[in-house]
């Protein structure tokens, strides 16, 4: 960039106004037209990629499970490239494993991978395991709307089939949605019941009637073959769908299955249930692919909720829950609070210029750089969301702070005689530096964020480069239209009257306040030792209270719904679950009735038939006078008396993150189950002595869960000709009943299960009595064959990193930070676990201590930055000394505001002290340079520090203001997500404001300690120019003698 005084890109704006107007006018034409493309969702995709892992195996225990087929399928998937960390679960009949991906990992690479190593070990499993399956979501996943189908007129089983075949797959093909679950249905299936007695009676047994069902369905190939140049395959059909048929089925020659058994259509026995206002009802969750997003998809699952419901009269089809509520709400609030932010930063500007005409140059930047700060979220390929909505607020005060300082010092070299031109481009030139030094250093503040590893980074990436792109876009519009701008505008200087009159009683508090901070600065230069004491004891006051500030993951927020999980002893039946959950739901009912709930949503039986799930809506913000976090902790009381079960009150997050807001979960990892649950124990108990915020330590591990074993004798069981297979079928089907196999029956898969009208056993030792037929078709009772064992088995067995592990779930006084929490428990495992056992941070907790670390780092890594490129703008090490000097009291002012509100420390207000690290510089840039032009010019160092800050003062208090200001509506903000907006919002209107005052007495004092030492940038110049001019003359010389 030329540096004559007609050349530059200043001059340049000035000379061709319409060039800088077009240039400046595309950025606003692109910016309009990328509001028309870009995404919009909750936040930046930060999810997990995860992969759950299936698998079933009949008739197989929790110990069999873990033994035979999770511990080779864990050991198969964690040689998969990117596995980050893997949990899995082994209970009766069946496994879940969950995978999980580094960030950034491609979902669908990664599935395939995980896909090709569990058939890799196929062969190692047991042979008749059914199909293990590989899905691309998490099997614990959340879903993001919950609807529930009830009917006056259908009954619940042609109601549940009706919702199976139409309405699910309506919702399933909706793109991104992974799974629609469908709760409480009782799909159809084919019964067939043996009576016993008749069956004693043709000396048949259960495995006899089995044999001749498995071919209901057959369906074989017989190969092919050629004929007339054509290839003609053969298949063999014999399968049979209608009860009719297959109660004609021959067992012996004399013996159908009608003889012994009766075979009908009927609802499959409830495993679980869904109640909606204590009204039964068929539920339908809609679960998200991770990434998706979900405005968009709740948009379309509402399409097509309204075709539904105007197509079918015969039932109903309502939304009992929906996040996109939240999350639509949320954004609306932050526009609303943007758009107040600009109107508080023109009416600053117009204050302190007291010109409307003045005025309106930021207000015409502004619009520029945010619309030009949206086509670069476009173009990067971001969405616009909270975070990137929030950037864009906390821009709007930086962004005019180059507007300010240009605008300033053109008024005032107008103030000096200047004419419009001249005033323009030498105005800008003046502070041209400090405006590129401001803006470069902000940039390398940003830059360290976007570069954060794990979820943080994720999370924060298009936080920070939208903050970055906003920044950069207002410099450049600062240098170019505002001196244009400035040149056109007619009569700049003269005041408007009504504001002019606004300000009367402004500028005498004004040159009060400047007056007095001169007047002091002077004082706190000559005393500049008691000073550094002074600002030393504040520096080690806020590292103290940096140290006792409470620390969690993310402020708690008010999402609009308050879920329960409920959990009843190992063994407790659906009745029992029911029984509990119905207490539960008298305690939310009282609630409801008062207003603050509009519906209560339960499913009984979810997971196991032991537990439940209880969503209770809350009615819409503006609508209730108690916040989610409140109206949650007096529900947690009243639940907490209900005895029987383990109830959970948990409260989402905008992460989703298993066990968010569910108090601390860990996990103890080890080789032998006894040993674990035997520490376990020890640790529970202690944790409870010693630490008094934990309400109670639930150990997800009982060995009480009651089994029968029926032991074979064998030798018996040989002597008397009995295979072992039929004495497990028999039990099979008089205990319970056989899921034998499925029929296709109008393109759906109906089970045929096969049971007993026994009826129901009250005491082991009536199976005793069943008889079994041996290869002789003899009868022979079981009391011949087995003995019988009762005995407590766990009925859940859970791995963590591919070690044996128990959970513990960790309840916490509500109010708790969590950060303490986990330190005081490290501490307690530390002394309690031997050898062997180790500690495993889960969910929140695991997250919490990841993001911190990350963003401690980061937050070194921008210093480090910003001081080299302090060091590199100045051309001087010392000048970026003086800079940094004010930081630590800057952070300090922070920590201060954040004790005094009673905010936490999370990651948004960890984001926004690396965002103050970057306005705290900005300001001491503003002083520092201009005290070294005035040190260039000549004058000595006390004298350019007086004459620089009492220049400066104004545009710093201008440009403090107007980003404070800004922030504010942060600060007072309301509603969905506002936890989130005031975290950070404190930071940077508290923690600015009072750092603000640091800047303006420490940035000098730094100048006159360490500017002695530093020789003025000119001086180098100047030696160079002596030197130079005396070679040249040298050089002359010899010319002259030659």
């Amino acid at each position: 960039m030329t540096t004559s005084k007609s050349g530059g890109i200043t001059a340049l704006s000035v000379r061709r106004p319409v060039l800088i107007s077009v240039a400046n006018l595309l950025i606003l034409l692109v910016g309009v037209a990328s509001i028309l493309g870009v995404d919009v969702r909750e936040l930046p995709n930060v999810e997990r990629p995860i992969v759950s892992v299936r698998a079933e195996y009949d008739g197989a225990s929790p110990k069999t499970m873990d033994a035979e087929i999770t511990s080779i399928l864990e050991g198969a998937v964690a040689r998969v490239a990117g596995v980050k960390n893997i949990e899995s679960s082994s209970e009766e009949n069946n496994m879940r494993m969950r995978v999980e991906f580094a960030p950034g990992t491609d979902i669908d690479i990664a599935s395939s991978d995980v896909r090709e190593a569990v058939n890799r070990v196929q062969r190692q499993l047991p042979d008749d395991i059914d199909q293990v399956l590989v899905v691309k979501a998490d099997d614990d996943a959340r879903s993001i709307i919950e609807l529930s189908a009830y009917s006056d007129t259908l009954s619940k089983d042609v109601l549940a089939e009706r919702i199976e075949k139409d309405v699910a797959p309506t919702f399933q093909s909706i793109p991104g949605v992974a799974e629609v679950r469908i709760e409480g249905d009782q799909p159809r299936v084919m019964r067939v019941l043996l009576n016993p007695a008749k069956m004693a009676g043709y000396k048949l047994s259960a495995s006899d009637v089995i044999d001749v069902l498995r071919n209901v369905n057959f369906d074989v190939p017989a190969g092919s073959y050629e004929s007339n140049d054509q290839e003609l395959l053969v298949r063999v059909l014999g399968s049979i769908y209608e009860p009719d048929k297959v109660r004609r089925i021959h067992i012996r020659d004399d013996v159908r299955i009608e003889d012994v058994a009766e075979v009908f259509f009927a609802p499959e026995e409830a495993e679980s249930y869904s109640m909606l206002n204590g009204r039964q009802v068929i539920g339908l969750g809609i679960v998200r692919q991770a990434g998706e997003n979900t405005i968009a998809i709740a948009e379309e699952v509402q399409k097509r909720l309204d075709r539904i419901n105007a197509k079918n009269k015969d039932y109903h089809l309502v939304k009992t829950s929906d996040d996109s509520i939240y999350i639509t709400g949320a954004l609306r609030d932050v526009v609303n609070t943007l758009i107040i932010a600009i109107v508080i930063v023109l009416i600053v500007i117009a204050l302190f210029l007291g010109q409307a005409r003045a005025v309106l140059i930021p207000a015409v930047t502004m619009p520029i750089s945010l619309l030009g700060t949206l086509a670069a979220i476009w173009l990067f390929g971001f969405s616009i969301n909270l975070l990137t909505l929030l950037a864009l607020v906390l821009a709007t005060g930086l962004i005019v702070d180059d507007a300010i300082v240009v605008l300033e010092n053109i008024q005032r070299r107008r103030g000096e005689g200047l004419q419009k031109m001249a005033a323009a481009v030498l105005g800008t030139r003046q502070v041209f530096f400090a405006v590129v030094a401001t803006t470069v250093t902000l940039v390398a503040v940003f830059a360290p964020i976007a570069f954060l590893p794990g979820e943080s980074g994720g999370l924060f990436r298009e936080f920070s480069l939208v903050l970055a792109v906003a920044v950069i876009i207002s410099s450049f519009v600062a240098v170019t239209l505002c001196p244009m701008m400035a040149s056109r505008l007619p009569h700049l200087s003269d005041q408007n009257p009504v504001l002019a009159h606004l300000r009367g009683g402004l500028d005498g508090f004004g040159k009060s306040c400047a007056d007095f901070y001169l007047k002091s600065l002077d004082v706190l230069i000559k005393r500049k030792i008691i000073a550094l004491v002074i600002a030393c004891i504040i520096a080690a006051g806020g590292a103290y209270s940096f140290i006792n500030l409470d620390q969690e993951l993310l402020p708690q927020e008010d999402r609009g719904a308050i879920r329960v999980f409920l959990t009843g002893p190992d063994g407790s039946s659906l009745a029992y679950a029911d029984r509990q959950a119905q207490m539960v739901e008298h305690v939310l009912a009282e609630y409801q009735d008062k207003g603050y709930i509009t519906d209560i949503y339960s499913i009984i039986g979810r997971w196991d038939k032991n537990r439940a799930y209880i969503v209770a809506s809350l009615k819409h913000w503006d609508e209730r006078s108690i916040s989610q976090m409140d109206l949650a902790r007096e529900i947690n009381n009243k639940l907490s008396s209900i005895p029987g079960a383990q109830i959970r009150v948990i409260q989402d997050s905008s992460l989703n993150i298993r066990g968010n807001g569910a108090g601390l979960e860990i996990a103890l990892l080890g080789n032998d189950y006894d040993e674990i649950y035997e520490v376990s124990t020890r640790l529970s108990e202690a944790l409870q002595a010693q630490i008094s915020v934990i309400d109670d330590v639930r150990i997800q591990f009982d060995s009480s869960q009651p089994e029968l074993s029926f032991n074979i004798d064998r030798e018996r069981a040989n002597d008397l000709a009995v295979p072992l297979n039929r004495i497990s079928d028999t039990l099979r089907v008089m205990v319970d009943r056989y899921d034998l196999l499925d029929l296709s029956i109008e393109d759906q898969a109906v089970p045929l299960m096969v049971g007993s009208s026994y009826g129901v056993i009250n005491d082991p030792g009536d199976l005793l009595n069943i008889f079994v037929t041996n290869t002789n078709d003899e009868l022979v009772p079981l009391s011949a064959l087995v003995h019988v064992e009762e005995r407590g088995v766990a009925a859940e067995l859970d791995r963590h990193k591919q070690r044996r592990a128990i959970d513990l779930d960790i309840g916490v006084k509500p109010g708790t930070p969590l950060g303490d929490v986990i330190a005081q428990v490290e501490t307690v495992a530390a002394e309690v676990l031997p050898t062997g056992i180790t500690l495993h941070l889960m969910g929140e907790a695991a997250t919490l201590e990841e993001s911190s670390y990350e963003t401690m780092l980061t937050f070194l890594i921008a210093l480090l930055i910003v001081f080299l490129v302090l060091a590199a703008q100045f051309e001087s090490i010392g000048s970026a000394l003086i800079v940094m000097f004010t930081v630590p009291f800057g952070l300090a002012s922070a920590v201060f505001v954040l004790m005094l509100t009673g905010q936490s420390l999370n990651l948004y207000s960890q984001i926004g002290f690396v965002l103050l690290v970057g306005l705290m510089t900005k300001n001491a840039i503003l002083l520092v340079e201009f005290m070294d032009q005035l040190r260039d010019e000549g004058h000595d160092v006390k004298t350019a520090i007086i004459e620089g800050a009492r220049i400066r003062l104004r545009p710093v208090v201008m440009t403090v203001l107007s980003t404070v200001l800004g922030a504010l509506p942060l600060v007072l903000s309301e509603g969905p997500g506002a936890e989130a907006r005031n975290a950070i919002g404190w930071v940077v209107f508290g923690g600015l404001g009072l750092s603000a005052i640091f800047t303006l007495y420490l940035a000098p004092l730094g100048y006159a300690l360490l500017a002695p030492y530093i020789k003025p940038r000119a001086h180098a110049g100047k030696i160079l120019d002596e030197q130079l001019a005396a070679a040249e003359t040298d050089v002359k010389g010899e010319d002259h003698a030659i």
